[in-house]
């Protein structure tokens, strides 16, 4: 499992206390001996918390234990502890207790989704939120998602808004621009949204290695799939746009091996009770 670099963790906790705690300070408290304790308050499945703990030990505590991001816990499951002078526990408290709740909370929908489609891939856009790419990646990844595509540097991906600037009419075939692409970059496989059964069906017939389906229900993915099996190799057909827990079982049961999905960073923070005492 990744973990995030000490540099971004210094980032967060900059942040939060640029000049010091002035409440914890002002109170004269900061020296006194403390525990801390995080708790699920209802069941998820943890991420990020190795970047809190990591956050505690840089702002001066001592981890006890702590329990791995992808593991499920239930309510009331304590899976982080740390003690140290309380000044330390607070300058760490809360940035580490929202790290978590956040990215717990995007690993718990991912797993959702696929524990909803078992046997099948579940893969997340890159539709996190701006500057928050490495903690939702790890947390699709302890969710047990995969990432769909990283950013536009690594994977072939054609939309109808590319196809509109090649040359002749849109509706030309499609096996020329494939076959320019496969020859650009051979070692990528070449995935092509379409917005309907028939251009799916063309674009695989064209040479296309994964359709990938916008918005279109389950039946037309059977519909694509039942339409293209005959092909060598048979295409992927990936469902994408309004993938959640409560449709992929059908997608599944359609026959779709591979599900794409943005869902998982949309939704509540995980909650997260956090216990700050004296030692």
């Amino acid at each position: 499992m990744i973990v995030l670099p000490d540099s971004a963790l210094d980032a967060l906790l900059a942040q939060d206390v640029p000049h010091g705690d002035l409440t914890t300070d002002s109170l004269g408290i900061g020296g006194r001996p403390a525990t801390m304790r995080f708790a699920a308050r209802g069941a998820m499945v943890l991420a990020g918390t190795e970047e809190a703990a990591r956050l505690v030990e840089k702002a001066g505590g001592r981890v006890l234990r702590f329990s791995p991001s992808g593991t499920a816990v239930e309510a009331g499951t304590v899976f982080l502890e740390a003690d140290g002078p309380a000044g330390a526990l607070h300058r760490a408290w809360k940035v580490a207790q929202t790290l978590v709740e956040y990215a717990s909370g995007i690993a718990t929908r991912a797993r959702r989704i696929v524990e909803a489609a078992p046997g099948v891939t579940v893969a997340c856009t890159r539709k996190n939120f701006p500057g928050a790419k490495d903690i939702s990646v790890k947390a699709v990844m302890a969710g047990g998602a995969v990432m769909h595509r990283m950013g536009l540097s690594e994977t072939l991906l054609v939309f109808p808004e590319h196809r509109a600037f090649l040359p002749g009419p849109p509706e030309a075939p499609a096996a020329a621009w494939i076959a320019e692409l496969r020859r650009r970059a051979p070692e990528k496989k070449i995935v092509v949204e379409a917005d309907s059964v028939e251009a799916a069906i063309a674009l695989a017939e064209a040479g296309a290695d994964v359709i990938q389906l916008e918005k279109l229900p389950p039946e037309a993915a059977h519909a694509v799939i039942g339409a293209t099996r005959h092909l060598t190799p048979a295409p992927a057909v990936a469902p994408a746009g309004g993938v959640t827990e409560a449709n992929a079982a059908a997608y599944a049961a359609a026959g779709c091996r591979l599900l794409v999905t943005s869902a998982p960073y949309f939704g509540q923070p995980a909650d997260v009770k956090v216990t700050l005492q004296p030692a």
